[in-house]
């Protein structure tokens, strides 16, 4: 049974070697866990809904405990204290076109606002109910969870929106077929949650992002539905599917996905190669790229990251071992991990792997083989459980990303990783004294690549202390991001966490036709208010404030 009050299943876990206390203490300091908050419990918080009566309404106060936070730290912390604060009315669960056009209806009629609800693994706040005076209904998609039709000439699929990407990937694959995009939330997250946050997968060098892969579909607004045909190419003015794809359920519900999808491979393995240095590894990294070396796969940890990883491997023997033979060929202190992944037929990845050797031995790579880039695909799903068991520790893991072209990706990863291990020492009533910081590349562009930071930190003594040291981590350190040359947001979206920076990355001309646009598709702006946007003020909700004024034009208190 899925988690109420964290990631994944409650049967699985990510086990850390006995090793990870002794590390876990050097780099982040001694620790006691925070106490979590029983279900019981916060079920008796959960108020009486304020929906008037829908047949596809459920307001069962678990339900809405289940929909009412993602999987960001500020949701986690809420969902472990049981301090929710804000919960959805009720929760309806669509299983056609024609249900969410009812809604929709329903919901335009009744001034209710919609939240659309995919797997629930938000991790920028793009699914939250929050302080409002219109009720709130989350429109779960789970149950369009199918693959509708399947186009082998032109090798276009159609899934319900809600289909999660182990079904996606497992109806798919009994035809033959795949799609290839394979986030870390893969096992929760829904095809349609990829396209409206414009999602990246691990082997996007492949098969590219999710926004590549979309082909068409349908939406419902609350004005009328809108069908999107598919086409190979068009320059027939602006494209309408890059405008929904990253709209974040403002514009409408994305109800069916039409996506490109691939015969599956005949070959695919992932391997490890190590690098003496930091430089050595990005100026290989960047080559294999802009080499069009046809990798599907490539991630490179920093040194932190890299002693990080190996340290929480366990297997201290063989590992031990590794260390050794690193170290003969020159990978030492500061070496960097890259992980790489080869897909295609034999001859083409036989090919591959030349080439890529070839190119790493200018950089003093030293290639390990297959069987630890394996390794890490077995697990490559399992890592949002490492929130969990270092949870149960006492400590607490968040991550940033961002992208930004090569010119920029030293400086700007020297700047995220130097705010973060410093902004709350540099306060002197802070008690926050080691934070451990590491970084990734792992999408990669002949124009840059992404940078996806984790730090780790112990908790606070109590739940408002953690939650405000992760505020100041989190705004001191999206304001460098957007100031120096980095999106926001490489793929998770903005939600309502990164919402405030988006105009600085923008502009404000951008801005306002987004605006637009979702005054178009939403005119009565129902759909996530707050989430990609501010809030403006909904036309019904102002004519309700205006029908309080006194004659003068005063508004009444109350």
């Amino acid at each position: 049974m899925k988690r109420w009050n964290g990631w994944g299943d409650e049967a699985n876990k990510l086990d850390l070697p006995s090793s990870a206390d002794a590390f876990l203490l050097a780099k982040a300091g001694a620790t006691t866990p925070l106490e979590d908050a029983p279900l019981a419990e916060v079920i008796k918080q959960v108020p009486e809904s304020r929906l008037p009566h829908h047949p596809l309404f459920n307001c069962d106060p678990e339900v809405r405990i289940r929909h009412a936070r993602g999987q960001s730290l500020p949701d986690w912390l809420a969902m472990r204290s049981g301090d929710f604060e804000y919960f959805p009315d009720g929760v309806a669960y669509p299983q056609n076109n024609a249900e969410i056009e009812d809604i929709l209806a329903f919901c335009l009629q009744e001034n209710i606002i919609v939240i659309p609800y995919g797997g629930g693994t938000s991790v920028a706040g793009h699914i939250n109910p929050f302080a409002s005076e219109q009720a709130i209904l989350t429109l779960d998609m789970s149950r369009m969870n199918r693959l509708i039709s399947l186009d082998t000439e032109s090798q276009v699929a159609t899934f319900g929106a809600g289909t999660p990407g182990p079904q996606v990937e497992a109806q798919l694959r009994a035809q033959g077929y795949t799609l290839g995009h394979f986030p870390q939330s893969f096992e929760l997250s829904t095809i349609g949650g990829w396209v409206v946050t414009r999602s990246s997968g691990q082997q996007s060098l492949r098969y590219g992002r999710i926004e590549n892969m979309f082909a068409g579909g349908e939406v419902i607004t609350p004005i009328g539905r809108l069908s999107i045909p598919t086409c190979p190419a068009s320059a027939a003015g602006p494209d309408i599917k890059a405008i929904l794809a990253g709209s974040e359920g403002r514009m409408g519900i994305l109800s069916e996905v039409k996506v490109n999808v691939r015969k599956v491979a005949a070959q695919e393995n992932f391997y490890v190669c190590f690098f003496p240095s930091w430089h050595q590894a990005k100026s290989a990294a960047k080559t294999l790229v802009q080499s069009d070396v046809p990798l599907s796969m490539l991630r490179l940890s920093n040194a932190i990251e890299t002693e990080t990883q190996l340290a929480l491997a366990g297997h201290e023997k063989e590992i031990g071992l590794l260390e050794k033979g690193l170290s003969f060929f020159g990978c030492k202190a500061g070496k960097c991990m890259m992980t790489f992944g080869l897909t295609g037929t034999k001859y083409q990845c036989s090919t591959s792997l030349k080439q890529f050797k070839q190119i790493t031995r200018a950089f003093k790579g030293v290639y390990t083989g297959s069987y630890m880039g394996n390794k890490w695909a077995e697990k490559r799903f399992t890592m949002p459980y490492f929130r969990e068991a270092l949870w149960q520790k006492g400590y607490v893991v968040d991550t940033l990303e961002t992208a930004t072209d090569w010119n920029n990706v030293d400086n700007l990863l020297a700047k995220i990783e130097t705010n973060l291990r410093t902004v709350l020492a540099e306060n002197s009533d802070n008690s926050l004294d080691k934070i451990h910081v590491f970084t990734h590349l792992s999408h990669f562009y002949q124009q840059g690549s992404s940078i996806y930071t984790s730090y780790v930190f112990k908790a606070g003594d109590s739940y408002k202390e953690t939650i405000a040291q992760w505020e100041v981590l989190k705004k001191t350190t999206s304001k460098i991001i957007v100031e120096n040359g980095g999106t926001i947001s490489h793929q998770h979206g903005v939600g309502k966490d990164h919402q405030p920076y988006l105009e600085t990355e923008k502009g404000t001309l951008t801005i306002k036709a987004i605006q637009a646009l979702c005054d178009t598709f939403d005119p009565q702006q129902i759909l996530n208010p707050g989430c990609l946007l501010s809030q403006k003020a909904s036309p019904l909700s102002a004519l309700s404030a205006d029908s309080k004024s006194d004659d003068n034009g005063q508004q009444q208190a109350g």
